[in-house]
């Protein structure tokens, strides 16, 4: 009966991942369909860049916060929470077709399965580089949609707050041993421009790890700064 429970429990928290990162999909499809219609009004909007947004620079640079749930144990009943940064890094083949070199780091607590060892959330990050592709979808002067897909490996130190617990007592609060896993990262990214070549950014995330012995989706967000450089 408690595997039944956990398993349906695991279920249940992916789907509703899935739902998050749906909504999020289908917001961004929506932002598109208004950027198209937009691009074409003859209205200005006064609070737009003032200079005109060409899109034709070849290196892209953005850096900013970032957000995920995860569960730093194979078997835990509860998600955390991690904050932390990313930086990514994009040269454009095409007008479009951009390649990209994401860097994520985050930390946070996480629960523990009870034992008599640690009664508190002890701190757990996560370093993440990977590669892939971005393209640029709908766009006008005011704002642009992206989709990416990146993947890659990620670093995971679960023992940051127990390290001195032996091997024994530390596998009694249910976390990963320290280790290194594939990881990817598929969404997209909705780009508010300020001037040609800097725009604030907001993209959501299906993240898909495997920590463990199965493959496990989170969602993550993150919002920052875009800064568009060189000509192609």
């Amino acid at each position: 009966m408690l595997r039944l429970k956990t398993a349906w429990t695991q279920d249940a928290m992916q789907f509703g991942v899935r739902r998050m990162v749906v909504h999020a999909l289908n917001g961004m499809m929506v932002a598109g369909v208004l950027l198209a219609g937009a691009a074409t009004a003859k209205a200005q909007n006064k609070l737009g860049p003032a200079a005109p947004v060409s899109y034709d620079n070849r290196y892209e640079i953005y850096g900013g916060i970032n957000f995920m749930n995860f569960q730093a144990g194979q078997t835990l009943p509860k998600r955390a929470n991690l904050a932390g940064g990313e930086i990514l890094g994009t040269y454009y083949i095409t007008r479009n077709l951009g390649l990209g070199l994401d860097y994520r780091g985050e930390a946070g607590t996480t629960p523990v399965t009870p034992n008599p060892f640690v009664n508190n959330r002890p701190l757990v990050y996560l370093n993440a580089i990977m590669g892939g592709a971005q393209y640029r979808g709908p766009k006008n002067h005011y704002a642009a949609i992206n989709y990416h897909g990146y993947a890659g490996v990620a670093h995971g130190g679960f023992n940051y707050s127990t390290s001195s617990l032996t091997a024994a007592d530390f596998a009694q609060t249910g976390l990963y041993t320290n280790r290194t896993k594939p990881i990817a990262a598929l969404g997209g990214s909705i780009d508010f421009n300020r001037s040609k070549n800097i725009a604030v950014r907001l993209s959501p995330d299906l993240i898909l790890e495997h920590f463990g012995t199965e493959t496990r989706e989170f969602f993550a967000i993150s919002g920052g700064i875009i800064y568009r450089f060189g000509k192609q």
